[in-house]
């Protein structure tokens, strides 16, 4: 609930206030401390309509005494506009919108001797307010602890049998997925369209993706692509998804307009057997839009649309192939729901029938049984809990308000823990069906004050296991993972996107906005969070008094920035969160500089080539990123460089500084810098260049997890020059746990070995080198590495014609990518890699085969080829064959090479090969007569 959270982030607030005033602030901090507590113990049988009054009544005088607080903290950082006329708009609309006058009414100077006097008078009120409602939450604790004894605890366990990430067979689909892929497959060769169709939660998405993923449809395919429209569809972002898919790189798409992304997705389609998926379809514009650069030679090219319109089916399908998604049986959904939350072990007897009626009861929609499993996966095993569940699915459904379901996903969301609620919640800031990056979403709710002050764990670990609940109780959805397991991007199903919105508005936490009003609502406005949504940048924000006590600023449009958002923007001068990421500016927004309540500060610079020495300001900032567009020039052109102040190193709160070629000053060169180093939060650092990574700068960086850095030379690629940088200390960032070093030469292409000298900490779990140049023989100091997991290795990160590993080497390495290689001898056995899982060679002209001992590597699963030599190509159908006779097909193999592109006998030969025995079973079975000529190929 936003009262957690307000409570949460008022009491952060106060930790960082200036010290004069922390006695003043002791004894609220007391009883905040309390009340958290309280609210950490309540469980929900205790959501009367007076609890709920409560909550509200919690979460505003919260809210009210961290708009003092931090307006008087504002207050010692005028701001520039004449006679600090902001912050008394500032005051003014605290005035006039809280419920109780933490000021008098008359406009008072807040440089005035009587200003502390007239802040503790109004802080003792605060303490009242809150006096007021511990008693008044003792009152109900008290009135109600019998009653609390016969309602089930919603404690919830520390552990569970269910598991979100893995994946499960789709459950009651079988029939469906046996008839799309005999439509998939069919002898029609003419382009052909397909529609699934069927209201939201019914499943339409996981079909397409279970068939967009299958093995079988995977290699019938020469080229598949998936794009999500949802209700704000945007042409120019849905051609550039498309031709992205079809292997085009994304950096070089940013600036195409749409008739050239169009022209380009036709010609990478053309000729080639193509599937495409387009999710979620709400218009029939969509397809206007796109069909004719579909084109149809006459190959078996499929289409799959997904849409709730029945209209847009039919329109998109002259062949009316209409695939209509059900409703599960009531076997089908106690099926689905048994195995969400026990996974492959059996339900207990005692629970069978009460769970059968709570499957019942979800009327037959995967999407809310999913979300009722992932409840009860976290709840207790007794039967009384159970059949209150029961209880609750039934009232929940039988309320009679048209939004059955709605109500039913609402349960889940009532039985999060009060830590969990602010964070959920938050998930519908982003755009409908957007990929959110974890690394992303764990700064902003850390940023936001969602997440407790953390003992022993850091903010990001406790963030990670918030994640991690939520994703085991099916709120979210794990859509990609890195080689190493973690979850890297997940996403929301947009009925729980619809339910996190309207929660979040009624509980004051955020309000979507969108760019096509092309104004901001008029009036007052209690949100505390704003996020614009819209294809593109162009707002007026002509009512800026409106907004001055907004918290965040989310922007998800593009185009240039301008004066009218930044000086909407400078004008909320309480901001913590500021994410302009899309929006591009020329120069850094210097008023930026008078918000120093930020936490979380990301944009887009690419005219201006330094970042402002007054940075240091915002002593509150954790997160800092900046990018610098898409720039024309080659990464060594001077002018192309961002140069960070000197000042970076007095920002001691920085958690995460994320560049695009930022240049970063060495931190000693004045010696007031190096009075003041103190970065011993700093756990990020990317996108840097020609680090100097002396021990010094090791020692004031002493929690370093993450380090991207590159290294150019275009003038000098002397001994001395390399050496200057001291890459060997990187072996003293101890706490390092990701590398990335990269090293760009004035000839990329010459072959001269690199005067360098590398060491690692070793806590490294992914590194990735780029242009190093090294001899193999020096590998044994990335290979006895004993936590490394990852290891990619690009533009000639090692030299020479023979690597022969080490005994010893490897142990933990799962995922290794050699990219850009001129290695011609590979010598393996399988005790050189033990848990290896993932192999992937692109570029790798000069090597003459694959080793046939990578096959008898007990954990390799893929292997993955790109533009490699025929012999080597070879080598890998032979090992995956060879692993085949030892009834071994749990190995993968992927080819992709150029040279097969025009010989459409060759291409399917080779893409038979690549399938596993058990696959080319199945695809006899599927095509018939096709399955007969494969055959024939095959032989």
């Amino acid at each position: 609930m936003a009262a957690y959270a307000a409570l949460l982030s008022l009491l952060q607030t106060l930790d960082n206030f200036p010290r004069p005033f922390q006695q003043t602030t002791s004894r609220l901090h007391d009883k905040l401390c309390c009340l958290l507590l309280i609210l950490e113990d309540y469980s929900r049988n205790y959501s009367s309509i007076k609890h709920l009054d409560l909550e509200a009544q919690i979460r505003d005088a919260s809210h009210e005494a961290q708009d003092m607080v931090e307006s008087h903290i504002s207050a010692q950082f005028p701001c520039k506009s004449e006679d600090g006329g902001m912050f008394r708009k500032m005051i003014s609309s605290l005035q006039d919108m809280f419920s109780f006058a933490l000021y008098p009414r008359q406009t008072f100077d807040y440089t005035h001797q009587d200003f502390d006097l007239e802040f503790r008078g109004c802080f003792e009120k605060v303490i009242d307010e809150f006096d007021s409602i511990l008693e008044a939450l003792s009152k109900i604790k008290d009135g109600r602890e019998e009653e609390a004894s016969r309602t089930r605890n919603s404690s919830f366990a520390s552990s569970s049998t269910f598991v979100a990430g893995v994946k499960r067979e789709p459950v009651g689909l079988d029939q469906d997925l046996m008839c799309m892929k005999e439509w998939l497959t069919a002898s029609l060769s003419k382009l052909d369209i397909i529609s699934i169709v069927g209201m939201g939660g019914i499943g339409k998405t996981t079909l397409a993706r279970n068939l967009y993923s299958d093995s079988l449809i995977e290699y019938y395919f020469d080229i598949r692509a998936w794009v999500v429209l949802s209700q704000d569809y945007d042409a120019r972002l849905m051609f550039r998804s498309l031709v992205c898919c079809t292997g085009e790189p994304n950096g070089e798409l940013n600036h195409k307009s749409i008739e050239e992304l169009a022209e380009r997705l036709y010609k990478n389609l053309k000729g080639r057997r193509y599937l495409v998926v387009m999710d979620d379809v709400w218009d029939t514009k969509v397809w206007d839009d796109v069909k004719r650069f579909f084109p149809d030679d006459n190959n078996g090219s499929r289409i799959i649309l997904t849409s709730r319109q029945s209209e847009v089916a039919i329109y998109a399908n002259s062949s009316n192939s209409i695939h209509q998604m059900r409703l599960l049986s009531p076997d089908a959904s106690w099926d689905l729901l048994r195995k969400t939350v026990f996974g492959e072990k059996d339900c207990p007897s005692t629970l069978e029938t009460i769970g059968q009626k709570i499957a019942h009861n979800c009327k037959g929609l995967p999407l809310a049984i999913v979300v009722i499993g992932g409840l009860l996966s976290k709840d207790s095993r007794a039967q009384k809990d159970w059949e209150c569940i029961a209880e609750d699915v039934k009232s929940a459904i039988g309320r009679n308000d048209g939004d059955d379901f709605m109500e039913i996903l609402s349960l889940s969301y009532n039985s999060l823990p009060h830590h969990l609620k602010a964070c959920f919640l938050y998930m519908g800031v982003f755009p409908e069906d957007y990929e959110i990056f974890v690394t992303q979403l764990i700064k902003l709710w850390i940023a936001e004050g969602f997440v407790k002050p953390p003992t022993p764990k850091s903010f990001e670990q406790v963030a990670e296991d918030y994640l991690k609940d939520l994703v085991d109780r099916c709120l979210i959805q794990v859509q990609r993972r890195t080689y190493t397991g973690e979850i890297k991007t997940c996403t929301i199903h947009d009925m729980l996107r619809e339910l996190c919105m309207k929660k979040a508005h009624d509980e004051k936490l955020y309000q979507i906005m969108n760019t096509h009003s092309r104004v901001f609502p008029r009036g007052r406005n209690d949100q505390r969070r704003f996020s614009i949504h819209g294809g593109t940048f162009g707002h007026r924000t002509n009512d800026c008094d409106s907004y001055v006590l907004s918290r965040s600023l989310l922007y998800f449009c593009y185009g240039p920035g301008h004066s009218l958002l930044v000086s909407f923007t400078t004008s909320c001068r309480l901001l913590r969160v500021l994410d302009v990421l899309t929006v591009r500016f020329y120069d850094f927004p210097v008023g930026i500089m008078e918000l120093v309540h930020l936490r979380y500060l990301a944009l887009t610079c690419n005219g201006r080539d330094e970042l402002p020495a007054s940075i240091y300001k915002l002593g509150n900032l954790q997160t800092l990123i900046v990018y610098r567009g898409d720039i024309p020039y080659p990464l060594w052109f001077a002018r192309d460089m961002f140069y960070i102040t000197l000042n970076i190193w007095k920002m001691p709160q920085l958690r995460h500084l994320m560049l695009e070629r930022g240049f970063l000053p060495y931190p000693f060169l004045e010696p007031v810098v190096k009075d003041s180093v103190v970065l011993e939060n700093l756990q990020t650092l990317t996108g840097v260049i020609d680090l100097r990574c002396t021990k010094e700068v090791c020692a004031i960086m002493p929690n370093l997890k993450k380090l991207g850095v590159s290294y150019i030379s275009y003038i000098d690629d002397s001994e001395d020059k390399w050496s200057s940088y001291e890459f060997n200390n990187f072996l003293y960032l101890h706490q390092l746990e990701t590398l990335k070093c990269r090293f760009i030469t004035k000839d990329p292409l010459a072959n001269k070995l690199l005067p360098v000298s590398l060491a690692f900490p070793p806590n490294l779990k992914k590194l990735t080198l780029s242009g190093c140049r090294i001899p193999w023989e020096k590998m044994p100091v990335v290979g006895m590495l004993p936590n490394l997991q990852v290891l990619k290795l690009r533009d000639h990160a090692f030299e020479g014609s023979t690597w022969e590993p080490h005994e010893g080497e490897f142990s933990k390495l799962k995922f290794l990518l050699i990219d850009v290689s001129n290695l011609v001898h590979w010598r393996v056995n399988d005790t050189h890699f033990p848990q290896l899982q993932h192999l992937r060679l692109s570029c790798c002209f000069s090597l003459e085969e694959l080793p046939l001992e990578i096959g008898d590597i007990p954990t390799l699963e893929m292997l993955e080829l790109y533009e490699c030599s025929p012999s080597v190509e070879a080598s890998a159908m032979l090992i995956q064959e060879e692993q085949e006779s030892m009834d071994n097909y749990g190995l993968r193999v992927h080819i992709k090479s150029s040279s097969f592109e025009n010989d459409n006998a060759s291409t399917s030969l080779r893409k038979v090969n690549n399938m596993t025995k058990f696959e080319r079973q199945r695809m006899m079975m599927v095509r018939g007569g096709g399955g007969q000529f494969l055959r024939k190929l095959r032989e």
